[in-house]
């Protein structure tokens, strides 16, 4: 049963969060559209991303960090495509209901790494460090172009620039810089710790399967 759940973590995990909407939803005082239960929710889930981020940084090898040319090939594609979308958008006599779809499909191409993506990696047996870079460089990278884009698409709704650089910043860099400098300075100044954690790795897979259980019930919300 264990080797089960193990294996299909994730659609449970999801199935979980979608079941649990609906379920709690029929409850008075827990449901997912009280104030309250929303904000525990916005509170817990960046704490449990930010705890399975810093088991996995305590993993990482500060000399594997070092940026490689596949960072810069997928930065090129995300910068490329979605330029290309952009302009389709801009020079195409588009109805608005194509529009919109560009303009999803530009928000998926621009997207940056997700802070799950170094966690996945890790449990594959794939290179940690090494993502954990593009994670940082991508979210720098979309937080400069996400400003630049999008007042072009949709100018009524245009900001100053450093404006939308900053609110970017400060949603996204606590959430992957705090875990990441906390993980440095137990390497460095509480190595004891810092390999007690290390050590357990991998239950940075099972914080994160939580996780997508509480943003599918987010998701399901949403869409209701």
């Amino acid at each position: 049963m264990i080797d089960f759940l193990k294996k299909w973590a994730l659609p449970f995990a999801m199935l979980t969060g979608a079941t649990a909407y609906f379920v709690l939803s029929a409850v008075p005082y827990i449901s997912f559209t009280k104030p309250y239960i929303l904000e525990f929710i916005n509170l817990f889930t960046p704490l449990l991303i930010s705890a399975q981020l810093l088991l996995v940084f305590c993993k990482v090898e500060p000399k594997e960090l070092l940026p490689r040319k596949w960072h810069l090939w997928l930065l090129l594609f995300q910068l490329f495509s979605s330029g290309i979308v952009a302009s389709i958008i801009l020079f195409g006599n588009l109805s608005y209901e194509y529009k919109i779809v560009f303009q999803a499909a530009i928000v998926c191409l621009i997207c940056p790494t997700a802070t799950a993506a170094a966690v996945i990696t890790a449990k594959l047996g794939g290179n940690a460090s090494s993502l954990t870079t593009y994670t940082l460089i991508s979210n720098i990278f979309v937080a400069i172009a996400v400003p630049l884009l999008f007042p072009l698409l949709e100018p009524q709704k245009e900001v100053p620039f450093i404006v939308s650089l900053l609110k970017i910043l400060s949603k996204v860099f606590p959430l992957l810089l705090t875990p990441f400098i906390l993980a440095m300075f137990l390497r460095y100044c509480l190595p004891k710790v810092h390999s007690f954690l290390a050590q357990r790795h991998g239950y940075a897979f099972y914080l994160w399967v939580i996780a997508l259980a509480i943003v599918t019930g987010q998701t399901v919300r949403s869409l209701v």
